[in-house]
């Protein structure tokens, strides 16, 4: 069904999701993950082992509910580009589940601070990612004091620049932005105060500027006086950031690599950066335009990290798993959701998951994945469907001469051409 709404006008249906992208509802049902988070943030403080321990367990299961969530609503969208975008925003703005803390906020994040601006300006986002709990938390926000603020010089606490370095290097500028260390020191200084609400006396798990904790005075930021404003100097900061050429290149530089080429063409990207800067950011028009190269339409140019494979053979073969199945599923190809090993995410290139071991785990997982089905199962069929215009000819007859339908279909998902995009 969806090949016969795609067929006509690839281009159109992809257009058609850009302007109108839908947060799935179930992924808007939490029942207690803040509250849980709160927990472990009051157990962990006070150095109750035992109570911290059967908190951060807690948020494991909160984690695995939610990743499951998140996996079969993006194998079964009827928005499959949109999800594609998710993953990428939310991998170029990175949290891990590294920090136990954030296990109970990682998909909240996602549904909260990058679903929404999926359709708006990239400095929308921004904003919305740096006050988002699992953010502070992820990149030590929390722990950043004003050296020269009320609670800074009461409780003799300073600076963590953790956010501040990444917002630069990472999700803007660019490691070659132009920036120096002052720059770094001055914008960790500009975002003090932006923290977690403490009016009660205890964290509850959720964005508040607290101005007892704001660094006072003039700044200086890649030549430009910030005046003291409080809160408002890092809403200035960041919009600034946003628009800047670097942050355009940056941008256009990852999307470029992403959708077109491990090496994509220069010409793409600087096509996408200009149309960054021309539009403000708009991420929909930027995406437009990346959908109007033909680069971008030249077949078996990625090899899918293991996310997307089992996603793609999931979508494929219709299996339904559990959020338990989901989780130990990704662990077999050796990947879990936002689990990124440094603020830079996963890496978008083959290298990272072309390894003799990584593609070895992959046939084993696709053999696993296509015992599971128990109805009679047309392998060729679904080449068809997979990678019907691309199957070589080698491909074909490995799948057709499979002693079953499910070794063809576990052949299917082994092949080279099912492990690109």
């Amino acid at each position: 069904k969806e090949l016969r709404e795609i067929e006509p006008d690839p281009r159109g249906w992809l257009l058609e999701q850009l302007r109108a992208p839908r947060i799935p509802p179930a992924l808007l049902e939490r029942e207690n993950g803040d509250e849980l988070v709160g927990d472990a943030v009051h157990a962990i403080r006070r150095g109750r082992g035992g109570e911290a321990e059967k908190a951060v367990r807690a948020l494991k299961d909160v984690y695995v509910a939610e990743t499951g969530a998140r996996f079969a609503t993006q194998a079964t969208s009827a928005q499959p580009f949109v999800e594609r975008m998710v993953l990428f925003w939310s991998n170029h703005f990175t949290v891990s589940v590294r920090k136990p803390i954030v296990a109970g906020l990682a998909n909240a994040y996602e549904v909260e601070a990058i679903r929404p601006h999926l359709a708006g300006r990239f400095e929308d986002m921004l904003i919305a990612v740096v006050r988002h709990p699992a953010m502070l938390f992820y990149l030590d926000n929390v722990q950043s004091f004003g050296p020269n603020s009320r609670v800074g010089q009461r409780r003799g606490k300073g600076l963590n620049e953790n956010l501040a370095r990444e917002l630069i290097e990472l999700h803007t500028l660019g490691v070659d932005g132009g920036y120096a260390q002052d720059d770094v020191i001055a914008l960790a200084k500009i975002i003090t105060g932006w923290t977690l609400d403490r009016s009660l006396g205890r964290a509850r798990i959720r964005y508040r500027f607290q101005p007892a904790v704001h660094e006072p005075g003039t700044k200086l930021l890649l030549g430009h006086r910030i005046a003291e404003s409080g809160e408002a100097e890092g809403m200035e900061v960041l919009r600034m950031l946003a628009r800047h050429p670097a942050t355009a290149r940056h941008i256009a530089t990852k999307l470029a690599r992403h959708y077109i080429a491990d090496d994509p063409p220069v010409y793409a990207i600087d096509r996408l950066s200009a149309v960054f800067l021309e539009s403000g950011g708009h991420l929909p028009t930027v995406m437009e335009t990346l959908l109007a190269l033909d680069e971008a339409w030249l077949p078996l140019t990625k090899l899918k990290n293991p996310y997307e494979f089992a996603l793609s053979a999931v979508r494929l073969t219709d299996i339904r798993p559990t959020p338990k199945q989901v989780v130990a599923g990704l662990e077999a190809l050796n990947f879990r959701a936002f689990n990124a090993p440094s603020p830079q995410g996963y890496s978008d290139t083959a290298e990272a998951s072309a390894s003799p071991d990584a593609l070895m785990k992959r046939i084993e997982w696709a053999h696993r994945i296509a015992q599971r089905l128990s109805a009679p199962t047309d392998p060729m069929r679904l080449a068809r469907l997979a990678i019907g215009p691309v199957m070589s000819e080698t491909t074909r007859l490995t799948i057709d001469r499979a002693p079953s339908g499910n070794d063809g279909v576990a052949l299917l998902l082994a092949s080279p051409e099912f492990q690109r995009r």
